[in-house]
């Protein structure tokens, strides 16, 4: 109930109805400079006349919004002739004349695909919703009746949305001092780039006119565009009546905008800066929202990082015509603070009910929400919407796993929570960046620092996928699979293992990770993770090295766009650098309309099933219990006397088993510790419990048959002949738990485990006859049933020439990305 709570808090204080004084704007928003200033604009008056009708007032309010409409078009039109030769120059980036470098290119077009995404989203429903309006037009003379459905004309929720993400307009002005620069330089030092500058034609599709900018000039339309927002939004209250339904939620996009707009302005002259009493001046780094916990309960915060310390702050409910406001929680000095991360695996029990009983309930309300976006019913929308907003809000503060823990010399304490890896070592890295520099903490000014945060913060509101704008056509919906391959270019050997994270909507998981690698400079995994998503743009990775009683350590990462994914249907493997670390893999998408998120099912058991049944469902063609446990065996059982003779502790191998049948990660994380005869004793195990044995039983009589053909070629070709009439997970697993044991043998002047010991360990867990014998005369006599078994094994682990094994199922794969 707290949490709920703490939700709708956190809601209210963004959407409250407020009084705006609609005469001007502040003074303070424009800058009357002639050096930069991202906020110059020119104010429109409106002529407001107190004693027009309704009607009258609806008209200019429609007047209003078809200029909106035909403005928004334009600065479309404006926005991808800026981008038209993004592709080109990239391209170019990386060939050995570029145009730009790929620094370059990034800095010139920062943020402007995001802002087109943006207005392109803003504009399809602007329109939409003027174009779904019946308005009936009666002649009386040379007057117009207008329709009620004028009055029902609800377009507030539209601007609402687009100024919850005017945020992106912040980048684009920090920055665009910088892309001007480039512009400048690049055109007197290159006449390709000249050319390309003074010359940027646009082409109106109405009319084929065609358009003469320079890119500088095209590069100055987002900063004129963010203060016409506010111009506009200033009109439109004004010509909306305020029993209106839209006037609640145009009031308040006309304050964030406002409120947006100063705080741009204050920054761009103090660098987000603090003026603290002794002259002194505190800078902002960042800032976000996360969980904090407090006695067991959690929190929505928003964490404001200075250059001297951390502020903690929450969202207090706003009154009427007031700016947001924040109440202080707590603050730590950054001189001397630590810091601690780990992972909680998973939810306990009662809160992984309560998680999967949201996203039930979000995934219905958006599936009602979809159907109802082609009808009139605007306001029974808006509410859905709402409560959709509380639920994923919910569920941000709920499925936080990732603790960063901050422990100062002063003895204070904090523990705060993240829903993704990634953000969280964002967060710590930017921390323990300023933590190195020995900072020197100022006693903070608590109330002028809290007081400050409303006009400095950066990020204006947590990362849910409601508030998440552009086209949605391009977004994934269906299932995204990922094989983790290999890595290389680590500095020393370790163990690794990669956190895959997809966005979207939180109806299912989006987080998964390989197993942990075996001490390696190359680890590898080839290992299959597979997610549902709705609404993913983004996937993100990261390497980790894992270490025995020590944080791990995140050895690099990046983020990959999944626009170019969505067009191809196969494999597609590339190669990405995380940091020093390539990590190779492969990516598949297939679309499809998604079910219900499952409630909270158990876990896939791995003993006791037949094994194309797990290695189906797995992904791969050998077993992961199989790999780790071999790959242990390797490490550090190659010379341990009586390896797979000598059994481990039956308590500890049922652990193991245990551990594997509810949690792979977990259960490979035991296996690095384990005694290695218990992880031996753990294989045969596996291979002893198969409902069906992994050579099949039908074949038990016809390898007998063979081993008795005289000649020696005749019985290699019949024996090579019935391996491949293996089912292809049973023969990839056989041959590649053969070649492992032929390199145990390999030591076995140290563990004494020669190939007859091997063949004689395995023989019955690998072969047995059929249930019901068919006649044969050995059927009923067990000693010759062990000779049969024993002298296939052998046979098998005498041949010198048996193919190698495929760990990972035959992908269809598409030429390699680098």
């Amino acid at each position: 109930m707290e949490i709920y709570q703490d939700a709708v808090l956190y809601l209210e204080s963004q959407h409250v109805p407020v009084e705006v004084n609609t005469d001007v704007l502040e003074e303070d928003v424009f800058q009357e400079d002639t050096s930069f200033s991202p906020l110059q604009a020119d104010s429109i008056d409106f002529p407001e006349n107190p004693t027009c009708s309704s009607e009258e007032m609806l008209e200019r309010r429609l007047l209003v919004l078809k200029g909106i409409l035909e403005s928004e078009e334009v600065y479309l039109r404006e926005l991808e002739t800026l981008l038209m030769p993004m592709k080109a120059l990239r391209a170019s980036a990386g060939t050995s004349q570029p145009v730009l470098s790929s620094q370059q290119v990034q800095t010139l077009f920062y943020q402007v695909p995001e802002l087109r995404d943006m207005h392109q989203s803003f504009y399809s429903g602007l329109k939409t919703r003027l174009n779904d309006r019946h308005q009936t037009e009666l002649p009386t003379g040379e007057e117009r009746q207008v329709n009620h459905t004028d009055s029902e004309l609800v377009v507030g929720d539209l601007f609402l949305k687009m100024v919850n993400q005017i945020g992106l307009y912040r980048g684009f002005i920090e920055n665009y001092e910088n892309a001007v620069d480039v512009v400048r330089k690049c055109t007197q030092s290159d006449p390709r780039f000249r050319t390309l500058a003074e010359s940027m034609m646009s082409s109106n599709s109405s009319d084929k006119v065609r358009t003469t900018y320079t890119l500088e000039a095209l590069l100055y339309k987002p900063l004129d565009r963010v203060t016409r927002t506010t111009l506009v939004l200033q009109d439109l209250v004004k010509t909306t009546p305020t029993l209106h339904r839209d006037y609640t939620a145009l009031q308040e996009a006309l304050r964030l905008s406002r409120g947006f707009l100063s705080g741009v302005n204050e920054s761009s002259n103090a660098k987000r800066e603090v003026t603290l009493s002794h002259g002194m001046r505190r800078q902002l780094m960042c800032d976000g929202f996360m969980v904090d916990v407090t006695e067991g309960e959690r929190a929505l915060r928003h964490l404001f990082l200075y250059t001297d310390l951390l502020l903690c702050v929450r969202a207090k409910h706003a009154t009427r015509g007031k700016q947001d406001q924040y109440r202080f929680c707590w603050y730590l000095p950054l001189a001397g603070l630590k810091l601690h991360w780990a992972s909680d695996e998973e939810h306990p029990p009662p809160a992984n009910l309560r998680l999967c009983t949201l996203k039930n309930k979000m995934y219905t309300l958006r599936q009602q929400l979809q159907q109802q976006a082609g009808t009139r019913a605007i306001s029974f929308t808006a509410r859905n919407q709402k409560k959709l907003e509380q639920m994923e809000l919910m569920m941000f503060i709920l499925s936080a796993l990732y603790r960063l823990e901050l422990h100062s010399p002063s003895g204070k304490s904090h523990t705060l929570l993240f829903t993704s890896l990634y953000e969280l070592e964002e967060w710590r890295e930017a921390i323990h960046k300023l933590t190195t520099q020995n900072v020197e903490t100022v006693p903070p000014d608590l109330l002028t620092l809290t007081g400050a945060c409303a006009k400095l913060r950066m990020t204006q509101q947590p990362p849910l996928q409601t508030y998440i704008s552009g086209n949605e056509s391009l977004w994934l919906r269906g299932t995204l699979s990922v094989a983790v391959h290999s890595a290389c270019g680590l500095q020393q050997p370790a163990c690794v293992y990669v956190c895959v994270e997809v966005d979207g909507w939180d109806f299912y998981n989006k987080q998964a990770k390989t197993h942990s690698s075996v001490q390696s400079l190359s680890p590898h995994w080839d290992q299959e993770l597979t997610f549902q998503v709705d609404g993913a743009q983004n996937l993100r990775l990261l390497c980790v090295s894992q270490s025995d009683g020590q944080d791990d350590t995140v050895l690099g990462k990046t983020t990959l766009k999944l626009e170019s994914i969505s067009q191809s249907k196969r494999w597609r493997r590339q190669t990405l650098q995380l940091g020093p670390v390539e990590v190779t893999l492969s990516i598949k998408y297939a679309p499809h309309p998604l079910e219900p998120p499952l409630s909270a099912a158990p876990p896939q058991p791995i003993f006791c099933v037949p094994i194309e049944t797990l290695a189906q469902f797995e992904g791969v063609l050998v077993p992961h219990v199989v790999q780790r446990c071999v790959e242990e065996v390797e490490r550090r059982g190659m010379e341990e006397v009586g390896i797979y003779r000598i059994s481990g502790t039956s308590s500890e191998i049922n652990t193991l088993k245990a551990a594997f049948n509810s949690n792979l990660r977990e259960a490979v994380t035991r296996l690095r510790t384990a005694e290695v005869n218990v992880v031996s004793g753990v294989l045969k195990l596996y291979f002893r419990e198969l409902p069906e044995p992994l050579i099949p039983s039908e074949l038990f009589h016809r390898l007998a048959r063979t081993l008795e053909i005289q000649d020696i070629d005749t019985q290699h070709v019949s024996m090579m002949s019935l391996l491949e009439s293996f089912p292809d997970t049973n023969r990839h697993t056989f041959l590649y738990l053969i070649h492992h044991l032929q390199r145990v043998s390999e030591r076995q002047d140290i563990n004494k485990m020669s190939l007859l010991n091997l063949a004689t360990v395995f023989g019955p867990s690998l072969l047995r006859p059929p249930v019901a014998d068919l006649g044969h005369d050995f059927g009923s006599n067990i000693s010759q049933e062990v000779v049969v078994q024993v002298q296939v094994i052998l046979w098998y682990l005498q041949c010198h020439n048996l193919p190698d094994p495929q760990i990972l199922v035959p992908h269809d794969t598409e030429a390699e990305d680098s």
